[in-house]
């Protein structure tokens, strides 16, 4: 981990490429390597949260596909 006070990095986070990721804390903006999360096993309530979310991608990504539908539910949000 890396502190840096370079100004491209200033509010920026996020993941650049495959490689390295800036992060912002209280003290600064920090980059440090990708982590590996091959070897993390995840607990059933995790697992199944995480089936969960993605069944809430693949239903929104429907709606955002269909114009009739997405006309639909933006009438039914508020506007910001």
């Amino acid at each position: 981990m890396a502190r840096t006070d370079n100004p491209l990095l200033q509010n920026t986070s996020g993941k650049i490429g495959n490689t390295i990721v800036v992060k912002q804390y209280s003290y600064g903006t920090v980059i440090s390597a990708l982590p590996n999360m091959r070897r993390v096993k995840k607990s059933e309530p995790q697992l199944l949260k995480q089936g969960w979310f993605k069944d809430a991608v693949a239903y929104a990504q429907t709606i955002f596909r269909n114009p009739e539908k997405k006309a639909t539910y933006a009438k039914k949000i508020k506007k910001w």
